[in-house]
């Protein structure tokens, strides 16, 4: 019986807009050079200001996915 093993990677999302469209953002990038992405999980928010307003909305995202 073969018992599965996964990797994580940690990704930085970015989004001018919203947290929610950085964590998009980030795993649709993610998903062109990796394959077979199961899970993610948001461990830090974060952004940028300019001009005294919030000009980029930033999320690290870790992406688990299954070994083969």
């Amino acid at each position: 019986m073969s018992h599965p093993a996964y990797k994580k990677i940690e990704i930085v999302g970015t989004s001018p807009n919203s947290f929610a469209e950085a964590t998009a953002n980030g795993v649709a990038k993610a998903a062109e050079s990796v394959h077979g992405m199961s899970w993610f999980e948001v461990t830090e928010m974060r952004g940028a200001i300019t001009d005294g307003k919030v000009s980029q909305y930033q999320v690290s995202i870790r992406i688990g996915f299954k070994v083969d």
